[in-house]
């Protein structure tokens, strides 16, 4: 049986690899994740939004892209049943302010049929923080999150290649669009992050590892679509300025 103070079926406090103590059930942990999965939902409901919307920019790439916003469905969905596996209830409301933005940014370059900008935003921006808040999250998931999020994360690097595949195939023409975009959107992601730092502590997440993986994971896209290492550092700098 559980301890009284304990909801039944959270998960039992557990020591993770480096000894420190994961209390899943803590009022400190469930508040802080009611925030972190509220985003992570939203951030899935709008990837989807994002995808549909690319496919009507991109009629040839439309089918592809319409298998992509399906996926994020189910990594909605599947998040979704992790809050509930912790009996917590995600918290929406700030998650819709968390990525205005963002979302912001993204239908203003719809409307001016900008798809450059909207595919740095979400092929890239979007999905490579999404890649590294994931693999940062994994080794302090509680075991059903864990197994989700595993899932997800393998899916986000095929929609990560999409965006890449698409820029690299028009980078002689599209570069200048890109360091618009990139300059534009890529200081948003830490203004975002600074505003859950506490949030992402009180998970067991490492900010300074998310912020790393983001920078690896974001250089790598951008040197595989065609800049050089030295475009690459002056691109990522302007995201860090807002570190």
């Amino acid at each position: 049986m559980a301890p009284a103070n304990v909801l039944p079926n959270t998960p039992q406090p557990l020591a993770n690899e480096g000894g420190t103590t994961l209390d899943y059930g803590s009022a400190v942990y469930r508040q802080a994740y009611s925030r972190i999965n509220g985003i992570v939902i939203e951030g899935e409901q709008e990837a989807h939004d994002n995808y549909l919307k690319l496919a009507e920019m991109m009629p040839e790439g439309a089918e592809e892209l319409r298998k992509l916003a399906k996926m994020e469905l189910r990594h909605m969905k599947g998040f979704q049943s992790c809050g509930k596996n912790l009996q917590v209830e995600p918290d929406g409301e700030f998650a819709r302010a968390f990525f205005a933005p963002l979302r912001h940014n993204f239908q203003k370059a719809a409307a001016a049929g900008d798809l450059v900008a909207c595919l740095v935003i979400q092929s890239l921006i979007i999905e490579c923080f999404a890649i590294a808040a994931y693999n940062i999250y994994i080794p302090v998931a509680d075991e059903f999150a864990r197994k989700i999020t595993e899932g997800v994360v393998k899916d986000e690097y095929l929609h990560l290649n999409f965006g890449e595949r698409w820029l690299g195939e028009h980078f002689g023409e599209v570069k200048g669009q890109i360091e618009a975009a990139n300059a534009q959107n890529l200081p948003l992601v830490w203004q975002m992050l600074q505003q859950v730092d506490q949030d992402v502590e009180a998970i067991y997440m490492d900010r300074e590892a998310i912020v790393e993986d983001f920078m690896i994971a974001y250089g790598e896209a951008l040197a595989n679509i065609g800049f050089s290492t030295r475009e690459v550092m002056r691109l990522s700098a302007q995201g860090l300025r807002a570190a």
